[in-house]
Parts: structure tokens; C-alpha cells; sequence
């Protein structure tokens, strides 16, 4: 007797036990995997968005590498790797980079800038009390968790400023602490301090021309922030300015354990009156509204 087929069945398929003979239809499992599947083609990017991409990958290489030759031990070869001022132009003044809060020589003292000036009132010149900027930069900073590098200004001019001044040699450095009120006075000044470079019997110290023109520019800097302060707390009537660069060490480190131990007294530079110097292209107006509502907030 010939067994008829069940309709749907093929030959040689194999019926399931417990399924009373009846064949299933195979499940996705028991299928192959279809190699042969055909994929959604990936979607191009647009080229604006490729062009961005690439930027900021090549701009991310250049910071990293700009870092690593800034804060790097100096190197004349390696710097002159990016021509010219690039490098520094680059750097500062947002990306400066200082391991100077380290050992073998971390930061140990305090800079301040202070500020004075001779205004015309009511016909007359009147001298001002003195104004630490450095205090009042430093009020933007403290309990900020987002502080404006407007709060470290004076004390970076200070910092620079000392340097330079500590280049010069005993006589020069007595000079600095003259009165100049005419349109040429840093050329007026550099011929006096050119008069005493050679080394002389107070300090024995030989100063160079570089040396010279290092510190005309932090004069000239110093005395552009001081005018700058001096406008903003005083208006349009001042005639000149002056400024005092302090720098106060911290409590050695062997006596930091002694409730008595004091603070060193301040070593205190006073260069004399220069006239008011102005930057082409500066905002006299911008920096006031800045420091001048901060010097009030403090002064309340």
C-alpha cells in the first residue's frame, strides 16, 4: 500500500516528534545566514561638514604642539621650528603656560601694583592717595568659579616690571626714580641709563643694550596700565601718573609651623611721575566700565 504524501511536505524534509507528522516551516534559526544580504549604502558626509571636522582635528595638533614647545625647556632650535613672533603671538596672552607653582622654585610671594595720580581740580593740580589695582583685580577672582583674566593684570605687569628692574645696575636703577613730563621722555630716559651701563663700583654690574630696551618696554607698559587705572577712577582730568611695584614674600617654609612667624617686609619699587601714555586702538572706556565698577563695589 502506497503511503500518500502530506500535502506541503517534500521529500526527504523530516517531520518534527510531537507534531502528530504535520512538517513546520523551518524558523530563522534553522535558515543559513544569507552572505549574499545586500546592505544600506553609508551616507556620505557633506563636505561642510568634513571641512570642520578636519579643522578642528588640525587645530587640536597645533594647540598640542604649540603647548609642547612653549612649556618645554627653552630651546632656540626647537622655537624656530614656527617663524618669526608666531608662537608667542599665539600663546599669550590666553594660552601661557608657567610650572612655576612647582618645585625647585614654586611661587613665594606676592606682586602688587599701586597707582597715584595729579589731576587738574578746580583749576588746580591735586595730588591722589594711592589705589592698589592689584586689589581690586584681585576682588574678581576670589570665590569665582569662573574667574576673568582681567584679575591677574597688575599683577603680571609687577611681576615683569621687577624683573626688569633688577636687571639694571645700582646707578640706572637710582635714575628710574626721576620725574619725566615731556612727549620723549623714554628716549630721554634710555640715553641716561645707556650713560651708566658699564659696571661701576656699587653693584659691579654690567648692563646690555638688550637688557635696557627690556625694561623701556615694561616701563612703558607699566605706565600705559597706570594711566589706564588712573582714567578710570579719576577721569579725564588726570595729568600724570605714578606707580609703585611691590613684591612681599610668604612665610619661610622652616617657620611655617611658628604661630609668631610674620611675613617679610615688602621690597618696594618707586620709579617717579611719568606723563599719561595711551596704546593706539585701546578702549579707555571698556577697561573703566570693568574697574571701575569692581574699585566701587570694593570701596561700599
Amino acid at each position: 500500500m502506497v503511503k500518500q504524501k502530506v500535502l506541503g511536505e517534500s521529500e526527504g524534509t523530516p517531520t518534527r516528534a510531537g507534531q502528530g507528522g504535520d512538517a513546520e516551516p523551518p524558523s530563522a534559526s534553522d535558515s543559513p545566514p544569507d552572505s549574499g544580504s545586500i546592505r544600506a549604502p553609508r551616507k556620505k558626509r557633506k563636505p561642510v561638514v568634513r571641512v570642520i571636522a578636519w579643522g578642528a582635528v588640525l587645530l587640536t595638533a597645533w594647540q598640542v604642539f604649540a603647548s609642547f614647545l612653549w612649556i618645554a625647556p627653552y630651546s632656540a632650535n626647537a622655537r624656530e621650528v614656527v617663524p618669526g613672533n608666531l608662537l608667542t603671538s599665539y600663546m599669550i596672552p590666553f594660552f601661557g603656560q608657567s610650572w612655576s607653582v612647582f618645585a625647585p622654585e614654586p611661587i613665594n610671594g606676592d606682586y602688587h601694583f599701586n597707582v597715584r595720580a595729579v589731576i587738574k581740580q578746580d583749576g588746580k593740580e591735586v595730588t591722589t592717595g594711592w589705589v592698589s589695582a592689584t586689589d581690586v583685580e584681585i576682588s574678581m577672582i576670589r570665590y569665582n568659579l569662573f574667574p576673568p583674566r582681567a584679575g591677574i593684570q597688575s599683577s603680571e605687569v609687577a611681576s615683569n616690571y621687577k624683573s626688569a628692574f633688577d636687571a639694571l645696575n645700582a646707578d640706572q636703577q637710582k635714575l628710574v626714580g626721576g620725574d619725566y613730563s615731556n612727549a620723549e621722555w623714554e628716549t630721554a630716559l634710555y640715553d641716561k641709563l645707556d650713560e651708566k651701563a658699564a659696571a661701576n663700583g656699587n653693584s659691579g654690574v654690567s648692563v646690555t643694550s638688550d637688557q635696557m630696551s627690556t625694561y623701556l618696554g615694561q616701563e612703558h607698559m607699566s605706565t600705559a596700565y597706570a594711566t589706564q587705572v588712573a582714567k578710570a577712577i579719576w577721569g579725564e582730568g588726570v595729568e600724570r601718573v605714578q606707580y609703585r611695584v611691590s613684591r612681599q614674600n610668604v612665610i619661610p617654609f622652616a617657620q611655617r609651623n611658628d604661630p609668631k612667624a610674620e611675613r617679610p617686609a615688602p621690597t618696594v619699587i618707586l620709579p617717579g611721575w611719568r606723563p599719561l601714555v595711551t596704546e593706539p586702538g585701546q578702549s579707555d572706556q571698556d577697561f573703566a566700565d570693568v574697574f571701575r565698577a569692581q574699585y566701587e563695589r570694593m570701596s561700599k
